[in-house]
């Protein structure tokens, strides 16, 4: 990762990324190193991996046909059919979808959805939103105003709108030792009931979260029963709920919607990295029939406007992304697949001291490092084990998505891992050989951040 001449932005400016030459399934290639093994589908998108032969036809197909249209004036059989195919999947409480070109973008018009839904009802004074602590919902100004971590907030604080942040549903850091899942879920019910008593239910549009949450805590499920809950409590208060399943959905759990573990069913729901697997920018958000009715038969028009809405070309390349999943039954793979990178990662667990916890669903798994595993005390200098973590495996050619912050938003650190949904046995075996070793190479840092902590 020397600095060389480029004209390119970069998210470190003083750095140039490896240059990629290739990938194939997944493996990526790069100059001046072997092939890499993707354990993190790059960041939760690559659920096809590369060259998938299916999606390389479609996209040759593709090309001979529209380029772009404009969605205000124009639909065409890709986007009708790309949304039909999402919504029969989705069961009765989505009825209607449009395409975006990423998840920020699908999470801002969920918020300006949910917002113009109350207008056209005769409440415009519902402009407040509630979000979880330990969250990330994109990257404009209105998502990032949603999400409680600090290191992105960083210099925008001054920016964001302001948002009432309650806390996740995060058993490993937040249940009490004496408390049971109901009433574990229970207090966090009481807790959205008390905040929307206090700031006026009427003064809130909607209640924020993502279904599984992802980069910001690696990997983390909700309790059975809390999101029933939530949706009763904001049922009873007329506050919508919308659900970030941009990098939790598309079977990357094990169920299409990863809300279908849940037994509930959002307002709103925002897609994206893994609806056409990284072959083309796309996203989208879908809502429940009531929303789009008080649209139609109030204002009837959806106040945004946007240029690369419905695009013709990434929602062709989408539609065979998922009947490909469908038809080569890939979200049985992602559960099988799952148990056996869970196994491993638990194995992992059992063998090293700084493992505190292993969790998720289907192939969205993590892993959080603890100082210690009998008090839970966070690995300090969380973002140094993380980077140590990212570059150890890069010098043995697997890529890893760590993350820091874990624990509080300051303190701690994980490795998150969504690899490919068409990874084989081999592969997944491989990739918890080469993570064991990054975790033996990064061990005397550990040790030392451990050490620190203890005093």
């Amino acid at each position: 990762m020397t600095r060389t001449m480029s004209a390119t932005i970069y998210k470190t400016l003083s750095k140039t990324p490896v240059r990629l030459t290739g990938g194939d399934g997944v493996w990526l290639h790069a100059e001046g190193r072997g092939p890499i093994l993707d354990t993190c589908g790059g960041v939760v998108v690559s659920s096809l991996g590369h060259r998938h032969p299916r999606i390389r036809a479609a996209m040759a197909r593709e090309a001979q046909r529209t380029a772009w249209a404009h969605a205000g004036s124009f639909t065409c059989d890709a986007a009708e059919e790309l949304a039909q195919f999402l919504v029969d999947r989705a069961g009765p409480g989505l009825s209607h979808v449009q395409f975006l070109s990423g998840g920020s973008e699908a999470m801002e018009l969920a918020i300006k959805v949910a917002y113009q839904y109350h207008c056209e009802r005769g409440e415009p004074s519902r402009q407040r939103f509630i979000s979880r602590r330990r969250s990330y919902h994109g990257s404009t100004l209105g998502t990032l105003g949603l999400s409680h971590n600090p290191m992105r907030r960083g210099v925008f604080e001054s920016l964001l709108p302001n948002v009432e942040f309650v806390s996740p549903c995060n058993a490993y850091r937040d249940k009490r030792e004496d408390e049971s899942d109901d009433a574990y879920v229970a207090r966090l019910a009481r807790e959205l009931d008390e905040t929307l008593l206090s700031l006026g239910a009427g003064s809130v549009a909607a209640f924020v979260a993502e279904p599984v949450v992802g980069s910001t805590n690696g990997a983390v499920p909700a309790v059975p029963g809390y999101f029933r809950a939530i949706r009763e409590v904001c049922d009873r208060h007329g506050v919508l709920v919308i659900l970030d399943d941009v990098m939790s959905g598309m079977g990357r759990t094990g169920h299409l919607y990863s809300h279908q573990a849940d037994g509930m069913t959002p307002d709103i729901i925002a897609i994206g990295k893994g609806l056409a697997a990284g072959y083309q920018p796309i996203s989208g958000y879908m809502i429940a029939p009531h929303i789009y009715s008080a649209l139609e038969h109030g204002s009837g028009v959806l106040q945004n406007g946007q240029t690369h809405v419905n695009h013709p070309f990434a929602c062709a390349v989408a539609l065979e992304v998922q009947k490909t999943i469908a038809e080569d039954c890939l979200i049985e793979a992602v559960n099988r697949q799952g148990e056996r990178l869970r196994s491993g990662l638990e194995m992992l667990a059992d063998h090293n001291p700084f493992i505190g916890d292993v969790r998720g669903r289907g192939l969205f798994l993590g892993m959080e490092f603890v100082a210690d595993k009998a008090t839970k005390v966070p690995m300090p200098d969380g973002a140094s084990v993380a980077e140590a973590f990212k570059l150890a495996g890069f010098d043995r050619n697997l890529l890893l998505y760590p993350g820091s912050g874990t624990a509080d938003g300051q303190e701690g650190c994980h490795i998150l891992f969504a690899p490919p949904f068409i990874a084989t046995d081999a592969e997944i075996d491989e990739m918890l050989a080469r993570t064991a070793d990054v975790l033996e190479l990064c061990s005397s840092t550990m040790d030392r951040a451990a050490r620190g902590a203890r005093g």
